[in-house]
């Protein structure tokens, strides 16, 4: 149960789909193309083509007359529908479904799934929330990172390596930590980040630097395993920052951010597009150092502020035995 089978997953933001353009995503080792019609239907089959096996994310959409779209092989040209069927050269009936889609539950703009398993965890409803109250920004870019799923939420939820891994970003002296409140899958952890005084080459680098003051109050809402809200209060603006994880096999796990926000002063309209920036060097920074980690080091130092590693570590033992158990009754 290394990649936790019956958690949700948010697979996309609408944003991220391009109608009519295929898009791959990956989840427990099996990859499929993601694609929205013009009418707003979302569909994800298996990615591979039934024929031989060709990949459909670099085939295109073609539109039918009633707005809905077929995925098209690149190979030969073989349109398959919404179902996984298709139309054969020569024949004017369609299959049977040849390709199994994935079950997705959409939510407004959110595409999740539980990867076809047993539902063992509910799908939070915060993000809906967020939808309504704050302006949607954007998201970062895609990153497909060489680690396994539990490797990336232990760094997700170290608070200590923020005055390591991200002090040339945020120039962080000091990690004090406040609290930390546990709900089983749900948690939160309060921490105040000191920061040097940015220098201005940094700024002009990222006007995003200008919203985050000197001693950041850092409060992270963690949803066990899929997401993490770093909620952000600034005089500028009220910010939420959404990470997520999908585990797309058992060693690479797929990371994103969406941002909403909340201008405060007319600054923020200015900048709020670099905040995107900045999530993405978050992620950039989180992926050079899980890079050079050794693995399976023993662990003979531990530091003060470990609760939230242990809150994950913990979650993954029981997630896991709580499978084992159900598979033995």
């Amino acid at each position: 149960m290394t990649m936790l089978q019956g958690a949700p997953w948010l697979l996309a933001h609408r944003s991220i789909l391009k109608p009519n353009q295929p898009f791959k995503v990956s989840l427990y080792g099996q990859d499929y193309v993601l694609w929205q019609d013009k009418t707003g239907k979302i569909s994800c089959l298996p990615n591979a083509c039934p024929h031989l096996g060709a990949m459909l994310s670099e085939g295109w959409c073609m539109t039918q007359a009633d707005g809905s779209s077929t995925m098209v092989c690149p190979f030969h040209a073989l349109e398959f529908d919404s179902h996984g069927c298709t139309v054969l050269p020569n024949s004017n009936k369609q299959t049977k479904p040849l390709l199994q889609p994935l079950d997705l539950i959409i939510q407004g703009d959110f595409i999740w799934t539980y990867g076809g398993y047993e539902p063992k965890i509910t799908i939070p409803t915060i993000l809906k929330d967020f939808a309504t109250e704050y302006e949607f920004i954007g998201h970062t870019k895609n990153f497909s990172v060489k680690t396994e799923l539990l490797t990336m939420l232990l760094n997700m939820h170290d608070y200590d390596h923020q005055n390591g891994t991200h002090r040339p970003l945020f120039e962080i002296e000091k990690v004090d930590f406040k609290e930390f409140i546990d709900h089983g899958y749900h948690s939160h952890a309060y921490f105040d980040l000191i920061r040097k005084q940015p220098k201005l080459n940094d700024i002009f680098k990222n006007l995003g630097l200008l919203a985050i003051p000197k001693t950041i109050n850092a409060h992270l809402e963690n949803f066990f395993p899929c997401f993490i809200v770093v909620h952000g209060e600034s005089p500028v603006a009220s910010a939420k920052q959404i990470h997520f994880f999908v585990p797309e096999s058992e060693t690479y796990t797929r990371t994103y951010v969406l941002i909403y926000g909340k201008a405060k002063h007319p600054l923020a309209n200015l900048i709020k597009k670099n905040f995107v920036r900045l999530a993405e060097i978050i992620i950039e920074q989180d992926i050079d150092i899980l890079g050079k980690l050794y693995p399976n080091v023993p662990q003979h130092i531990r530091l003060n502020n470990e609760i939230g590693m242990d809150w994950v570590k913990r979650n993954f033992e029981n997630f896991s035995l709580a499978e084992t158990q159900r598979l033995r009754e």
